[in-house]
């Protein structure tokens, strides 16, 4: 009796088992699945309060007045062009033109941002008008790191032959290469964010006019002057030659005949002379270069009749003419002195080349001139002579 009791026993302890495990298996996996449950809705929330709390953000952003009439008008890259120069928010940028990059911005692909092509053309215009040399000389805008100029400065050898006589050979024509490499300029105006925040403000103009006026000024001493160490090579930095014995390499002058001054006797003659040294080809194209001073004693002399040799734009906007060739006023030009050379002459198209890459960046730094904001503008840009036989100069020499 009692084994068969023990049995008994045994045989309903296993059989009650098998349904408690399945039960206890179940129930973890439910945990398990309402563990992963609640975190995704936990995600799910997290993720919504960001999105919300971001809302608010751009609301209190953009609900602020437009930067000015024309902002208010803009096209959506403007408007966030602004809201990178105010805030730093550059998320209106990524679906646009603008792109964002790092933190090195000495190269395209590694960082800085596009301005947006109307500011870049308000910054270009101004170059025009205020930069002195980039009005008459030849600018081109390339894509890489140099330009190279290929000149034909010889000519073809020729000689006369009877019909019996030997053909002798005769020089070939010489082809040289002038690499003009580009240059980093670079702009860094800063302002207060107290400023930036100011809806009144016009960031993008105040922006262009300080970023223009500095380049502008930067480009007209480096084109007229510059050693072409880290910035372009100015045409008065070449080699200077007297006209009689002028070669390809360097630039020929001619002299006034008086140390400092033009001659006592008949000054105009000096004028007349640089003139008639340039070669027919480049004169009708040509334009006379000084600056303010020079050309306030240039503008006195008379011609053997009592005729002014200089003569004022019959309209607005035109130059004055010498010798009914344009002036060109650059300032960065020397002022008339012992062997100086205060005057040139010549067909600057053909004569002096700017290369220059057509984006400019600009990179906006809250953070190293607390609490001003720096914005960290470069352009790449190089210039040198393209043809030594297009330009001539007026020396204030003996000789």
């Amino acid at each position: 009796m009692t084994g068969h009791k023990a049995r008994g026993d045994g045989g309903m302890s296993a059989a009650s088992m098998e349904p408690a495990v399945e039960v206890k298996a179940a129930v973890t996996d439910f945990l398990k699945e309402f563990s992963v449950f609640q975190g995704e809705v936990k995600y799910a929330l997290q993720q919504q309060e960001e999105r919300l709390t971001m809302l608010d953000r751009k609301t209190m952003t953009y609900g602020r007045p437009a930067l000015s009439a024309a902002a208010e008008l803009g096209a959506p890259h403007q408007k966030a062009f602004d809201a990178y120069l105010r805030s730093g928010d550059d998320d209106g940028l990524r679906g646009l033109v603008l792109e964002g990059k790092g933190l090195n911005t000495a190269v395209a692909a590694e960082g800085g941002y596009l301005v947006d092509p109307q500011t870049a053309e308000t910054i270009r215009s101004s170059l025009k008008s205020t930069s002195s040399l980039r009005a008459i000389a030849n600018v081109v805008q390339v894509e890489a790191t140099s330009f190279d100029v290929i000149i034909d400065h010889s000519d073809v050898g020729t000689g006369w032959a009877t019909e019996a006589s030997a053909v002798a050979e005769t020089a070939a024509p010489q082809i040289e290469r002038i690499s003009i490499p580009l240059h980093e300029l670079s702009a860094m105006p800063k302002a207060s964010q107290r400023l930036l925040d100011d809806s009144a403000f016009d960031v993008e103009g105040w922006l262009a006019g300080r970023i223009a006026d500095k380049f502008a000024r930067a480009e007209a001493a480096a084109f007229v002057g510059g050693d072409g160490i880290g910035k372009p090579k100015g045409f008065l930095t070449h080699t200077k030659v007297a006209q009689d014995v002028w070669a390809w390499g360097g630039l020929g002058y001619i002299a006034t005949g008086t140390a400092g001054d033009f001659a006592a006797t008949n000054p105009a003659d000096a004028i007349v002379d640089l003139v008639y040294a340039l070669d027919a080809t480049y004169r009708a194209n040509a334009s006379f270069v000084m600056n303010s001073k020079t050309a306030g004693a240039v503008r006195k002399m008379k011609d053997a009749d009592g005729r002014f040799l200089w003569s004022d734009g019959l309209a607005a906007g035109e130059p004055a003419r010498l010798m009914g060739y344009p002036v060109l006023i650059a300032e960065d030009m020397p002022d008339i002195g012992a062997n100086a050379y205060a005057v040139a002459f010549g067909d600057f198209a053909a004569g002096y080349t700017v290369a220059e890459r057509p984006d400019l960046r600009v990179l906006r730094d809250p953070f190293s001139a607390k609490p001003h904001v720096l914005f960290y503008a470069t352009k790449r840009v190089g210039g040198d002579v393209s043809d030594f036989a297009a330009i001539k100069l007026l020396k204030f020499a003996v000789s």
